[in-house]
């Protein structure tokens, strides 16, 4: 933690959020602040990496930006308070909840590509809350880039999505973000060569202090804040973040945590004052209206609720989260392997770990269910799958279901979420996307091609989409992005479920051997390989036809006097095996089956693990489903 400052006056702050379709920028703009802000010694480590803020694992593994987050650099005699926001619509929440911490945007856009889905998503939020735009043409260098055309698109976009007419008038920028260069002016010359034209993020700099307001708020009156984050320090314990609505905060303060359903609360005392210096926090004695700050002493997780002082309490309108849309079930790990990779496998601590992620995350809503296992619903399958992946490497043992889409029920109808999916990929596979949509029984609503590139845009419920990213990255070699968010809610209508193979089940426990493996194969496609460790209803393989079928893999060959042929070695080669990922076994899973996530291994199983339990359970839900029909069950 830096040394105690002095928070800068009011009118020497500015407060501005960055918007970015994935890879167009943003995170290598953000690391050109940091570096050329002289926040870093030369010889520091950080002026030698990249994704400075991105520093989660699986943000630099899977290239986007999950958390929401806040930085602060200073220019001249002003502090400019810069907040990170995830372009996915999965990831809806962070940015719902933290762009009213700003009073101007950052709109980074590719000089090539224009405007693009995730850009669309984030800048009608941004522009919703009346912040102020300024637009920066990004990737000026590259050889395909059209600047002007981009403009021309984006002056469109502004259009359909402004709330005020002063949004539609914004300074417009260009910039090469991997030199950390931007301009005015388009420069002249052949930018395609690597520094051919001086320059720097100052252009920048001086748009954001002259064209972003100063934040507003009587600092006179009394303090009141919205919580728009929080974070965890092991030793401080937990920091409210949010912008100082009005008044001055600063240490003894008494403050009450309050909200239209809870006006008054118990009475805290703020211990300590942060502000962001650069990624560090740093102690000051006290901050006003319009400063980001970080407070110490006050025991609530209500993200969303307002921080006031005692001698005033009125909250303020609650961060409004769009509903969750999808949802997965989790349970404590019962297969026959529980506890051997994992440190934490009861429904105990699994129930205190998803509790403290809804505490973080409010765009996330948790239901316990019976017998100890608990429905968590988030925005899409890629806000579950990195939940999902984050316990897995805290440790967590568990198994899930198969994702269920969330239905609502308005004026007597039974309503289900339509999205719109944006799909870009080289021109090759056309034919390959346009079959697999096809089938999910999409509506085509446009198809561009442009320098090899083909951008298809879709209509499809958000029951058919579940398991196509999974497809498409397989199908396509991996040359597929896939963007995707709720535009309706539409009458639910009986589709006839998408066909899926059946799938091959251990039918003994031990360790699988090659020369079953090699006889097995023949009847379908593989998950494991020889010496994997399998247990009786586990899932090893995709069976040619519908129906599942039971194998034995742990048979091996029987030994006798007679010397193996050498044809007969080369013939137990298995093929290429189908990785188990988690994208994959997410939108494999049929309803009678549990993905077992372990820190090590993700393995597919029957819910019911014995053929005898799963015939008795096929009749009762034979049973059930003719009461149905009688008028006798429950309703759909």
């Amino acid at each position: 933690m830096a040394e105690i400052k002095e928070s800068p006056l009011q009118e020497k702050i500015r407060n501005i959020a960055i918007i970015a379709h994935v890879d167009h920028g943003k995170t290598t703009l953000v690391d050109a602040f940091l570096k050329q802000s002289n926040l870093f010694r030369e010889n520091q480590d950080e002026m030698k990496q990249d994704q400075i803020l991105d520093s989660g694992e699986l943000e630099r593994e899977k290239g986007i930006t999950i958390k929401a987050k806040n930085i602060s650099i200073r220019y001249q005699d002003y502090k400019i308070n810069i907040i990170d926001t995830p372009g996915h619509a999965d990831f809806g929440g962070e940015v719902e909840r933290t762009l009213n911490m700003a009073d101007g945007c950052l709109l980074i856009v590719d000089a090539q590509e224009g405007p693009m889905p995730q850009t669309k998503f984030v800048l009608k939020k941004a522009l919703e809350l009346k912040l102020k735009p300024i637009v920066v043409i990004n990737k000026i260098d590259k050889k395909h880039a059209n600047p002007v055309k981009v403009l021309d698109r984006l002056h469109d976009l502004f259009l359909s999505l402004a709330t005020e007419s002063f949004q539609l008038e914004f300074p417009v920028l260009y910039a090469i973000g991997r030199e950390g260069k931007v301009f005015f002016e388009i420069p002249t010359g052949d930018l395609t060569l690597a520094n051919s034209v001086p320059g720097d993020l100052m252009p920048l700099l001086k748009t954001i202090i002259d064209y972003v307001p100063a934040p507003s708020g009587i600092i006179t009156e009394e303090f009141q804040m919205l919580i728009s984050s929080i974070e965890f320090d092991p030793f401080q314990g937990k920091y409210l973040i949010g912008k100082i609505a009005r008044g001055t905060v600063k240490t003894d303060l008494n403050v009450v945590v309050a909200n239209k359903d809870f006006p008054h609360s118990h009475t805290f005392k703020i211990k300590k004052v942060l502000v962001r210096e650069g990624l560090d926090l740093a102690e000051v004695s006290s901050a006003s209206a319009g400063e980001i700050v970080a407070l110490v002493g006050v025991d609530s997780m209500a993200i969303g609720s307002t921080l006031c002082a005692t001698t005033r309490i009125e909250p303020l309108p609650q961060i409004t989260i769009s509903s969750p849309a999808v949802q997965i079930k989790f349970e404590a790990n019962t297969s026959p392997m529980m506890g051997k990779d994992g440190k934490y496998v009861t429904a105990k601590v699994l129930q205190q770990r998803l509790e403290q992620e809804i505490e973080r995350n409010i765009s996330l809503k948790i239901t316990k269910s019976d017998g100890g296992s608990y429905y968590v619903a988030g925005r899409g399958e890629l806000q579950l799958s990195i939940l999902i992946e984050t316990l897995r490497r805290e440790s967590f043992e568990f198994q899930i279901r198969k994702p269920e889409v969330l239905f609502i029920h308005k004026d007597g109808k039974k309503l289900e979420p339509l999205e719109e999916l944006f799909i870009d990929s080289p021109e090759e596979y056309i034919g390959t996307i346009t079959s697999a949509m096809a089938v999910r029984n999409s509506e085509l609503v446009n198809l561009e091609t442009e320098n090899g590139q083909a951008k298809f845009s879709y209509k499809i419920l958000t029951r058919n989409l579940l398991g196509l990213r999974s497809q498409l990255l397989a199908a396509t070699k991996g040359n597929v992005v896939l963007n995707n968010f709720i535009i309706d809610y539409v009458e639910y209508t009986k589709q006839v479920p998408m066909f899926r193979r059946g799938v091959l089940v251990a039918f003994e426990s031990g360790v699988a051997m090659g020369y079953s493996l090699n006889t097995v194969q023949e009847r379908g496609d593989l998950f494991i390989g020889a010496n994997t460790e399998v247990y009786q209803g586990m899932i090893i393989g995709i069976n040619k036809f519908e129906q599942d079928l039971e194998v034995n893999v742990t048979k091996a060959r029987h030994k006798s006097g007679v010397r193996i042929k050498h044809d007969e070695i080369t013939q137990t080669t298995l093929k290429p095996l189908i990785p188990i990922t988690l994208d994959f076994a997410l939108g494999f899973l049929a309803k009678d089956e549990l993905l077992e996530v372990t820190a090590n291994n993700l393995r597919l199983r029957k819910a019911f693990l014995t053929k005898t339990e799963r015939q008795w359970a096929q009749r009762k839900n034979l049973s059930t489903f003719a009461k149905q029909q009688l008028g006798e069950g429950a309703s759909d």
